[in-house]
């Protein structure tokens, strides 16, 4: 299907289904996260009953098979859902991360039992789910992790300190990065499926942030959570390569939502210069307003481009962990300016949270560090110029 991004680059990547999708999920987006999204920002969490209301409309985890509850579709319904969310500048509801990185780990890497026990109620939005890798020592560094998880009678004792953990108020499911073996590097890392309300296991606050003040952040805190040997996921000690190998689709999540929340803001600012004067004028009617905002729009396209073409290739099976880097490097990049550039053109107003652009400036700063930072991407397609791998 052809369609128009806000850029105004034809995107042929979709099938009329995800046209009819699209229009379901911005029904929803405008009429049931929109109008509540500030108060959500100054609680700083979002309610519960929006997650079951996005499963009980078959929103959540798309991509799983219908036997768990999802609907058999590819990452593109995931894209649209992020582009809906990117368009009203809804931050708050985590729903990408348990869509597109916790429910694959289970899929791919549980055992029948936990695919069981866990994927349908993450699908109908039961329950939320966090992974917890960044620690207070170590964020995009993986392989220095400090938690530890014990081997004792039956299973394993977990210890250690999670942050910067998103959905980590809600979650009653998380994925956690622990040492099985400490003196193995990355070759002794495992991860294993915690339940909350296991004695020991606790969270904080939410963490105050600049930005994303809707969404969840929290602290975890592990003090010798006894988990049974059914709480491995994948092969013990073999985490490490299970999170190397889903970094790419996390990686490309993010920069769909770059690109969108790019298109949206130019789109906004386009509009706004088309009605703010200035000495007798239009913003837009100046120079140097029509070339800001023609390199930005040029700029925006040409990513638009290279992220449906990630996305095809993911689809397939065929995006690799550096492809996805750049992807990743370059949309966040944009992003960056793109709001800057377009918080300018708004004058003071730009400044002022009463104002769309503002928003959006606050929170789309994390999208160069989280997913692993930029500096981390630039390694990893650097290593790629000699043939070596992430």
């Amino acid at each position: 299907m052809i369609a128009s991004s806000p850029a105004g680059i034809p995107r042929t990547i979709f099938d009329p289904e995800h046209a009819i999708l699209r229009d379901a999920m911005r029904r929803f987006c405008e009429r049931e996260i929109a109008p509540f999204h500030n108060a959500w920002e100054t609680e700083g969490v979002v309610p519960r009953a929006i997650w079951r209301r996005a499963g009980e409309l078959g929103f959540l985890c798309m991509a799983l098979p219908a036997e768990y509850g999802g609907a058999d579709a590819d990452f593109r319904a995931s894209v649209v859902f992020t582009e809906e969310l990117a368009r009203i500048g809804a931050t708050g509801p985590g729903f990408a991360l348990q869509s597109d990185i916790v429910a694959p780990y289970i899929l791919h890497y549980g055992s029948p039992e936990q695919k069981r026990r866990w994927l349908p109620r993450l699908a109908s939005g039961e329950i939320v789910s966090a992974i917890a890798m960044s620690e207070p020592g170590a964020g995009s560094d993986l392989a220095a992790v400090a938690t530890r998880a014990e081997r004792i009678d039956g299973g394993y004792a977990i210890s250690g300190s999670k942050t910067f953990i998103t959905n980590g108020v809600l979650a009653d499911l998380v994925i956690v990065v622990a040492k099985t073996d400490p003196s193995a590097g990355s070759r002794g890392v495992t991860l294993f499926l915690v339940e909350r309300g296991m004695p020991g296991f606790g969270s904080g606050r939410p963490l105050e942030k600049i930005g994303l003040r809707a969404q969840d952040t929290a602290e975890l805190a592990f003090d010798r959570v006894r988990v049974g040997d059914d709480a491995v996921l994948g092969e013990l000690d073999g985490g490490f390569k299970l999170l190397m190998s889903e970094l790419a689709q996390e990686r490309l999540s993010i920069a769909v939502t770059a690109v969108a929340v790019a298109e949206t803001a130019l789109a906004q600012t386009i509009a706004y210069c088309g009605e703010r004067e200035a000495f007798g004028k239009r913003i837009l009617d100046f120079q140097n307003t029509r070339f800001s905002l023609a390199t930005l729009k040029t700029k925006i396209s040409l990513a638009r481009v290279f992220v449906d073409r990630c996305i095809e290739l993911h689809c397939r099976g065929e995006l690799d962990a550096t492809t996805a880097a750049m992807a990743k490097l370059e949309a966040t990049e944009l992003q960056f300016r793109v709001l800057d550039d377009c918080l300018q053109l708004h004058g003071g107003y730009g400044y002022m949270l009463d104002y769309p652009i503002a928003r959006a400036w606050a929170d789309g700063r994390v999208q160069r560090i989280y997913g692993g930072s930029n500096e981390i991407m630039r390694e990893i397609i650097g290593r790629s110029l000699e043939g070596r791998r992430e």
